[in-house]
C-alpha cells in the first residue's frame, strides 16, 4: 500500500495535485496552489464539487457568476482564527487571483446533491476544543456532517498543541456499513510551527497487512485510504492539519481500535 506520503513537488504553483487515479482510491482529490501577488489560479470541478479553502493569505475569488472579492485573513494559519472558503458545484469555474502571499486548498469529491455556490467561512466556524490532557486539540469544522453545505465532501481543520497526540485513540473509517462505520478516503495536509518541524503519523491496519509510520514536514500530505490512522506533534512544535474526506456516504462515523479504546471510554467519564 506504500506512497502515503506525498512531499510537495515545488515551493510555488501546484505544488499538491492528488486525484482519485494518482491515490489509487475512488472519492477524494486534493491540490495546493502556492501564490505570490498577482498571481492566478483557476479550474473547473466537472463533475466533483470543490470547497476552496484560503489556508493563508488573501485573494480575490470568482466562483461561476459569483464574486467574492477579496477574500482571506490569517497570514499564517497558526494565527488559528476561521478560514475564509467557498463551496463550488460540480460544472462551475472558478478564479482567484491572489493579492498577498497566500496558500489556497482545493479540496474535491464526486458532486451529488443541488448545493449553491456559497461562503462556508469564517462565519458559521468556530475553534472547538475536543479530547483532555496531552489528547487535546482545536477544531475549525468548515464542512462537517453537521453543516448540510455539500453532497460528498467533509472537511476540517485541527490544530495540535506540542508535544500532543491528535485522531487519536487510533480509529477508522473504512467499511460502507452505516450505521455502525462509513467507509471514507481521507488527506491530511500538514504544517508545522516552527516550519523545520516534524510530526509523526501512523497509519495501520488491525490485522497488520498495513502498517506504515512517517516522519511528515512542513507542507506535506499523508493519504488514508484505510485502517487508524494516529499522529503526534513533538514537544516545541504545533501542528495544523487540513483533512478532506469522501465516500459513498456523507456520514461520519468511525470505530476505534480496540486496543486503545479505553482511553475514549475514561475520557468520555
Amino acid at each position: 500500500m506504500g506512497d502515503l506520503l506525498r512531499k510537495p513537488t515545488g515551493t510555488v504553483g501546484v505544488v499538491h495535485d492528488i486525484t482519485p487515479k494518482s491515490a489509487n482510491w475512488g472519492y477524494v482529490g486534493f491540490a495546493l496552489h502556492r501564490l505570490s501577488p498577482g498571481d492566478a489560479a483557476s479550474g473547473s470541478t466537472r463533475d466533483l464539487e470543490a470547497i476552496l479553502v484560503v489556508v493563508e493569505g488573501k485573494l480575490e475569488l470568482t466562483v461561476g457568476d459569483t464574486d467574492f472579492g477579496e477574500i482571506g485573513d490569517r497570514m499564517s494559519v497558526f494565527e488559528k482564527t476561521a478560514p475564509h472558503c467557498v463551496y463550488a458545484p460540480g460544472r462551475t469555474e472558478w478564479v482567484a487571483t491572489a493579492t498577498t502571499e497566500c496558500v489556497l486548498a482545493i479540496c474535491t469529491a464526486p458532486a451529488k446533491g443541488d448545493y449553491p455556490v456559497q461562503r462556508l467561512g469564517p462565519d458559521g466556524i468556530e475553534l472547538t476544543p475536543r479530547g483532555k490532557g496531552q489528547n487535546q486539540r482545536f477544531i475549525n469544522n468548515i464542512a462537517m456532517e453537521g453543516r448540510d453545505v455539500a453532497g460528498s465532501l467533509l472537511v476540517t481543520e485541527v490544530f495540535t498543541p506540542p508535544g500532543n497526540w491528535s485522531s487519536y485513540p487510533s480509529h477508522r473509517h473504512d467499511e460502507d456499513d452505516f450505521p455502525r462505520m462509513t467507509y471514507l478516503e481521507e488527506t491530511y495536509y500538514h504544517r508545522l510551527n516552527p516550519a523545520q518541524g516534524f510530526g509523526v503519523q501512523r497509519v495501520y491496519t488491525e490485522d497488520g497487512t498495513l502498517d506504515e509510520t512517517m516522519a511528515v514536514k512542513d507542507g506535506d500530505v499523508v493519504l488514508v485510504p484505510k485502517g487508524h490512522h494516529p499522529c503526534a506533534a513533538p514537544y516545541g512544535y504545533e501542528m495544523y492539519y487540513l483533512n478532506v474526506m469522501a465516500g459513498p456516504l456523507r456520514k461520519w462515523r468511525f470505530e476505534n481500535d480496540p486496543d486503545h479504546d479505553w482511553i475514549a471510554q475514561r475520557d468520555a467519564e
